[in-house]
């Protein structure tokens, strides 16, 4: 087992910065590591479960073994993190997948280096679904159709996916009336009756249930077992300026899903280190699937989701957002 390095106090104080050092071990990863010199580079995350790999990965020294003295800067969504990384701010950051798309469409200089999460492929046991009062009349997607569904941004993949199950179900996907919430504050606004149903993702999902709410969805699954939901990413810039250091990061991250993967118990309990999820909720709520493969399918039912109900004008060259 790797060595596992405890966070500063500084950096638990800030809760916006977490750093490791070492020396590298990876004989892919020489240029990054010159000399014994560590590469410092900033990535821009969201404090969310879905990095908790790339937290694991700092603080277990994966990162450093690569080269890379590696920063992490908290933002609030992909809308901080891309316009940070094409201006340079940031060498990498983490973004869901439809905002990468909407970012390469734009013609903005992105490429995604590997994936972020996928869905569980487990109907009822994923991170994402959405859910309804108890008592609801709505009992499948198809019943979503005129009713009031609150997601966290509009045009993004929460309401895409909403609009394919309800399509998939036989119900009319242009009938859903979705509202703008942020995630904390669903679970209180179905149980009260604001809305009629919501999309949450964990831990506000855990909520939501023990409010009362029953899932009536799993739209990530039900859209694709498989489906990618966020990737990391870079510019084009950083990838022709210094090509060794994107190939460290992009091993390391790898190699930081894979552990995720191998040791889940590790995996929740780094989000004590970057969240303030109630250990009883963080210990039975539904994590993502972490993997390092990217493939070009991932990002093309996406792609094709966001033609299908309007958030593109014309087919996306997903090619583009590839190295």
């Amino acid at each position: 087992m790797r060595r596992l390095f405890p966070l500063t106090a500084a950096t638990m104080a800030a809760a916006l910065v977490l750093a490791a050092c070492g020396t590298s071990s990876s004989g892919g990863s020489e240029g990054a590591a010159a000399g014994g010199e560590l590469t410092p580079v900033t990535v821009g995350v969201i404090p969310i479960v879905d990095v908790a790999p790339i937290y694991l990965g700092v603080q277990t020294g994966i990162f450093e073994d690569h080269g890379l003295d590696v920063t992490l800067e908290l933002a609030e969504g992909g809308a901080a993190i891309v316009p940070a990384v094409v201006s340079g701010e940031y060498q990498f950051g983490f973004s869901n997948v439809t905002s990468l798309l909407v970012a390469s469409s734009e013609g903005l200089p992105l490429k995604v280096v590997a994936p972020g999460d996928f869905s569980t492929g487990k109907p009822g046991k994923d991170f994402s679904a959405v859910v309804a009062p108890a008592d609801s009349d709505i009992t499948s997607a198809a019943d979503l159709a005129g009713k009031t569904v609150a997601v966290n941004s509009l045009k993004n993949i929460g309401d895409t996916t909403i609009r394919n199950v309800v399509d998939a179900a036989g119900g009319d996907p242009q009938a859903v009336a979705f509202v703008e919430m942020g995630f904390p504050d669903m679970p209180a606004a179905v149980a009260a009756g604001q809305v009629d149903a919501a999309w949450v993702v964990e831990p506000h999902l855990t909520r939501a249930v023990d409010k009362g709410a029953k899932i009536v969805s799993s739209n990530f699954v039900a859209t694709d077992p498989d489906l990618l939901i966020a990737a990391y990413f870079t510019s084009d810039e950083v990838i022709a300026q210094d090509p060794e250091t994107v190939d460290a990061f992009t091993e390391a991250i790898q190699e930081s899903l894979r552990y995720a993967t191998e040791h889940p118990d590790e995996t929740r309990a780094v989000l004590d280190t970057y969240t303030e999820i109630d250990p009883v909720v963080r210990s039975v709520m539904f994590m993502p699937r972490f993997a390092p493969d990217l493939d070009t399918a991932y990002l093309q039912v996406v792609a094709d989701l966001g033609l299908k109900y309007g958030m593109f004008d014309k087919p996306v060259d997903v090619t583009r957002l590839l190295p």
